[in-house]
């Protein structure tokens, strides 16, 4: 498992007071208050002392020590991330997108396929990017036709990979 898990990021300053408007990776933007203090890829803490929700999955955060548009520029782009051990447990069934990243791919014979390196979301539904055994990566929907069983105990994820029809 991951040691840190990524909750969201930076995207821009947001008016003259130190706020940033941030791009949640939570169920919810409120959740970003929820499990302590956030840091950055550089080891950097940020207290949230404000937040309010924005446009679907953004949020209007006030760092603590952010304190007009300048300092709030400077932490555009940095992602924010907790400890995994702040997060509460998942149910045998359960699991967090970061826990998916490194699990072993392979096919329903047993086939290996290759490691999953990431997990998107670019408003259709979940992706995962399998890279092959050459690195040669692969996108492929994260839905219940395409994943057949996910063991995170095991490290491994089944899938039935994309068919596509020649379609000439």
């Amino acid at each position: 498992m991951p040691e840190r898990v990524l909750l969201g990021a930076v995207i821009a300053a947001h008016g003259v007071k130190g706020e940033v408007k941030v791009k949640t990776f939570t169920a919810n933007p409120e959740a970003l208050t929820a499990y302590g203090p956030l840091a950055t890829n550089g080891g950097r803490v940020l207290n949230v002392i404000a937040l309010k929700p924005g446009k679907g999955d953004e949020a209007i955060v006030h760092f603590e020590g952010i304190s007009d548009r300048n300092a709030a520029e400077r932490l555009k782009g940095e992602q924010l991330s907790v400890a995994r051990a702040a997060l509460p447990q998942t149910a045998a069934d359960e699991f967090y997108h970061a826990d998916l990243v490194g699990l072993r791919v392979e096919d329903a014979s047993g086939q290996q396929l290759g490691k999953l390196v990431a997990v998107y979301n670019f408003g259709a539904g979940d992706i995962i990017e399998v890279e092959g055994p050459k690195g040669v990566s692969e996108l492929v929907p994260f839905n219940t036709q395409t994943i057949l069983k996910i063991d995170v105990a095991r490290g491994c994820i089944v899938i039935e990979p994309p068919r596509y029809e020649d379609q000439q």
